[in-house]
């Protein structure tokens, strides 16, 4: 899609027994919130991504492409000999404009408890070793043209599962941030809790000698939901949603996608949101990717689309009425000259919203959709008069308004 002068997005998802004049959706840009650093997936054991997958996902371009910003990669605990597919996926990502971020799920077997990839422990005298593992990764990644936006220490320190894993508790993760992470050369991620279980990372952050080499707070959003991590953003801390994904099909997954997008940035405040595996994989009985196995946009991919193309690496969440309506959810953001509103709406039957904007001068809008019939369609343009505007979203859909 071609950069405008001044941009302005609405996306919306409509709610069952919402129809009629609703609340106004107020919009300040000019009161700021969290920086935005983009919307993505994962590749974790993937094979490579084809050429039209890559493209659907990272590229932005017309309505069947994206417009993702971040990848999620795993470290293999073999070493470099196994590290090839990740990289060409990186490669891929990187040369469509996206970042690239690494996270381990175990340290190799030999540095553990138990030598073994499943569960136990990192053992306290591989922790030097264990360091400069990372560090090869992030050197691996560039000898092949990737420079890593960051790295993770550990994939759910706190998960009790029968694949690749390692337990880990709030003082060893301090203990190693403290002690042994400052060889890193990219920013440090942790704890990627399952269920942004803030025990895992208190200690560092409370700890004066191990907070200044944390550069991410990350968490994963399974069994709970977006909340506001105050000691992670009182200690100067963007915090970033690394994994998830819900079970739902066609539009009505979707919307649940796009609500759960929505909640994270205004709720959680958080500066990134990362789907799982970023596509469908048969041999692994997943069907919730964002692209299928031909490189076509899924409706969790068009839910994904109305958020990443729009909302670029930067951006700055602005304050807005969160819940205008019963049923409509409102954030907002603006970047580089552009504005963009984002409304989410959840059900059966059709609403009338009103939005009125301060801080930007808005005359038109131009309306992409994503409902049961539209997959990021561009629609009539809207005139919008005195800063304000009314609108009309369609039950079970995804609205973006772009000036």
């Amino acid at each position: 899609m071609k950069q405008m002068v001044c941009m302005v997005v609405f996306t919306a998802l409509a709610t069952a027994g919402m129809a009629g004049a609703q609340g106004t959706a107020y919009v300040n840009f000019g009161s700021p919130a969290q920086t935005i650093e983009g919307f993505g997936g994962s590749t974790a054991w993937m094979p490579e991504l084809t050429n039209a997958q890559a493209d659907s996902l990272f590229s932005n371009g017309d309505n069947q492409q994206m417009g993702l910003s971040l990848l999620r990669v795993r470290i293999d605990p073999g070493g470099s000999a196994n590290w090839g597919t990740e990289l060409a996926n990186a490669q891929e990502a990187h040369a469509r404009g996206a970042n690239i971020f690494a996270t381990p799920w175990t340290p190799p077997a030999s540095m553990k408890s138990n030598n073994s990839t499943i569960g136990g422990t990192l053992n306290t005298s591989e922790y030097t070793a264990y360091a400069n593992y990372l560090e090869s990764f992030v050197s691996y990644m560039s000898s092949g043209g990737i420079s890593l936006y960051g790295i993770s220490m550990q994939n759910e320190p706190d998960a009790n599962v029968t694949y690749e894993s390692c337990s880990w508790t709030g003082a060893t993760m301090d203990t190693w941030v403290k002690n042994n992470s400052s060889v890193l050369t990219t920013k440090l991620i942790m704890p990627e809790s399952e269920g942004f279980n803030t025990s895992y990372s208190d200690p560092a952050l409370d700890d004066s000698s191990a907070v200044g080499h944390i550069g991410i707070i990350a968490g994963h959003l399974y069994g709970t939901s977006p909340s506001y991590y105050t000691n992670a953003f009182n200690k100067g801390k963007q915090v970033w949603m690394t994994e998830h994904y819900l079970t739902g099909s066609g539009i009505s997954g979707a919307v649940a996608l796009a609500k759960e997008i929505n909640d994270s940035m205004s709720i959680g405040n958080y500066s990134a949101y990362m789907w799982w595996y970023i596509a469908d994989w048969p041999a692994q009985s997943y069907t919730y990717g964002l692209v299928d196995t031909s490189g076509n946009v899924t409706p969790n991919g068009y839910a994904m689309g109305q958020y990443a193309k729009f909302v670029r690496p930067g951006y700055v969440r602005a304050n807005s009425t969160y819940n205008p309506s019963s049923s409509v959810y409102v954030t907002a953001y603006s970047g580089s000259g552009h504005y963009v509103i984002v409304a989410v709406n959840t059900g059966s039957s059709s609403v009338n919203q009103p939005f009125s904007m301060s801080g930007a001068t808005v005359t038109t809008l131009t309306p992409y959709q994503t409902d049961a019939s539209e997959s990021m369609d561009q629609l009539t343009t809207v005139n919008v008069s005195n800063d304000a505007f009314t609108y009309t979203l369609p039950a079970q859909s995804i609205t973006t308004f772009v000036h």
